[in-house]
């Protein structure tokens, strides 16, 4: 009985420090941005898919959900924040469709079967990417209005990187999935 208390002691531990490095790893690519208007250029859905792929949508959902969550109450996690905003405030901003979309995307990313081959696993996470633009253009449309050029503002600047990062994760899922093993 001991050893199923140390055991499951350990497997709590190693979660929240998974959590805790993923929202710091979250964090740093976040920080690394091109800027662009209204939505700056980050390594953040590189990482909101790794997440996904390496330690399962569970985990993942944690991650994003515990660096929403720390956004939210005003750590300057986010991409422009401190510098032009923290907290509720800036969460509402026109980041906040493509913030909400990290869940989806980390879900699928987590959730469906990465066993195929490279051009069907290259197609998942093109699919699981896609939930972050939908939801940011649809925000973006919400927020700044219809009339604008939603998509060349908030969606076609990014295509040509996302699809760089997306062709890296679809090469390195087989390694990254391994990392669920140690979980």
């Amino acid at each position: 009985m001991e050893l199923l208390k140390t055991n499951s002691t350990q497997k709590t531990l190693k979660v929240f420090l998974i959590v805790f490095l993923g929202t710091v790893f979250l964090t740093i690519s976040a920080k690394l941005k091109i800027p662009f208007y209204p939505v700056p250029m980050t390594m953040q859905t590189f990482v909101v898919l790794f997440l996904g792929l390496a330690f399962g949508y569970k985990i993942g959902l944690a991650t994003i959900g515990v660096y929403l969550l720390e956004g939210i109450i005003g750590m300057p996690v986010f991409s422009n924040s401190p510098e032009k905003g923290v907290g509720l405030i800036y969460f509402t901003g026109p980041t906040m469709g493509y913030l909400v979309g990290f869940l989806l995307a980390t879900f699928f990313a987590g959730y469906l079967n990465f066993k195929k081959n490279i051009f069907i696993i290259f197609c998942k996470l093109v699919f699981a990417v896609s939930t972050i633009y939908f939801l940011g253009a649809l925000w973006l449309g919400i927020l700044i209005g219809w009339d604008k050029p939603i998509l060349q503002l908030g969606v076609t600047p990014f295509l040509l990187a996302e699809l760089f990062k997306i062709c890296l994760l679809a090469l390195l899922t087989k390694k990254f999935i391994k990392f669920r093993k140690f979980i």
